[in-house]
């Protein structure tokens, strides 16, 4: 019996964990030479050493052909089976019982989406994608979520059509404005066209991007606390508590900039950000586009109402924590996904069990769409 039993259940967030060495195999030479090392400080307590051990353990799983078991509640980060290798990765999956999984990366995007050099940005985009795209090559159940940075439409857009034929399935875009424009400036036209032609969506993902705490608010006269994996650059409570703010800016921009409008096929998840604020959300930009559109030209123009663009076009992953019945009861059943966060330790050791509690008092047909159907509709399925 899977971990997933006879439900059909479909993980919008998993990860690989990077190890040195993955990106720049993947790299051109020209690139390759002005990308700085694998930054792992914010794993913690995880060292180089750690991690060779993991690999050795992994190697010696092969070798002796161990059963891969009970794999939600065993070890996190590189010890978890298929953390990096991706034909235990699938040994895996067929433990966890999941039809399909969005598989994300964990560091590597530390190594370039920040970098000053526009080609060195975009040459480590080129040889992410393809690195991702060749871990879930041999395995149609893992679904590659390649990065994208909007800092230059035509190399975004380029960036995208390459890593389709490289195997993305989706694309992750941070959570920012795109350097000086608002992620909805027409000029960026181009990328959203290319997404809905190529029929993939974007994902906004928790990272550095997403973390906007000014560190002001951290100097509070104490020392500093270890992060929540007892590094010194992951959550800390105070980013936890504006998660929200990222995605909510950059959604309302998609809204009122009118790219949802300009594109109604466009499809969007946005993935361990929470979603315990997403129904006070939807009141509030309703609230707003009442308000606004006596003042607001393209306000006024919009025609539907601003919170049916995010139902019909975003999805959302809640923390298992969070109560997901109430969520449904409050904002629809169609707005919430499913989520693993495999192999990191702030999926929990039972998901589906953390779920299954707050969704005791939800009908089936309800449960069938959190779990399977409105992952579908996001992927375009």
């Amino acid at each position: 019996m899977t971990y997933a039993k006879a439900r059909p259940v479909y993980d919008a967030d998993s990860h690989i964990m990077e190890i040195p060495g993955w990106l720049e195999r993947h790299a051109d030479p020209d690139v390759l030479e002005h990308l700085p090392p694998l930054g792992l400080s914010k794993a913690g307590t995880a060292t180089h050493d750690t991690i060779q051990r993991a690999v050795t353990v992994a190697q010696e799983r092969a070798a002796n052909g161990a059963r891969v078991e009970n794999v939600v509640a065993g070890p996190k980060g590189w010890s978890a089976p298929g953390a990096f290798d991706s034909a235990e990765r699938s040994k895996a999956l067929d433990d966890l019982g999941f039809a399909q999984q969005l598989v994300f990366s964990t560091f590597a995007g530390g190594q370039y989406l920040r970098h000053d050099d526009l080609d060195v940005r975009y040459g480590g985009v080129r040889a992410h994608n393809r690195a991702l795209g060749t871990f879930c090559a041999s395995d149609p159940r893992l679904l590659a979520v390649g990065q994208v940075s909007l800092a230059d439409t035509g190399r975004a857009v380029a960036a995208i059509k390459e890593g389709v034929a490289d195997g993305c399935k989706a694309f992750w875009i941070p959570a920012t404005p795109a350097g000086e424009r608002s992620p909805g400036h027409n000029e960026l036209d181009p990328v959203w066209q290319t997404l809905c032609d190529l029929h993939v969506p974007f994902m906004l993902h928790v990272g550095p991007n997403s973390l906007l705490v000014p560190k002001q608010y951290l100097n509070n006269g104490k020392p500093l606390p270890p992060d929540i994996v007892g590094g010194g650059e992951n959550l800390r409570v105070r980013d936890f508590m504006a998660l929200a703010f990222a995605p909510q800016m950059f959604l309302t921009s998609l809204v009122f900039d009118g790219v949802f409008e300009r594109f109604p096929s466009l499809r969007g998840g946005v993935i361990e950000l929470g979603a315990g604020w997403v129904p006070e959300f939807l009141r509030t930009l309703d609230t707003s586009q009442k308000i606004f559109k006596r003042s607001d030209p393209q306000v006024a123009a919009l025609s539907l109402r601003a919170s049916d663009y995010i139902r019909r076009q975003v999805r959302f992953t809640p923390f298992p924590g969070e109560d997901i019945g109430r969520m449904i009861r409050d904002a629809g059943p169609e707005l919430f996904l499913f989520s693993s966060d495999y192999p990191h330790p702030e999926g929990t050791d039972d998901p589906i069990g953390r779920f299954e509690h707050r969704l005791r008092d939800i009908d089936e047909p309800t449960k069938e769409q959190f779990y399977s159907r409105n992952f579908q509709y996001m992927m375009n399925a």
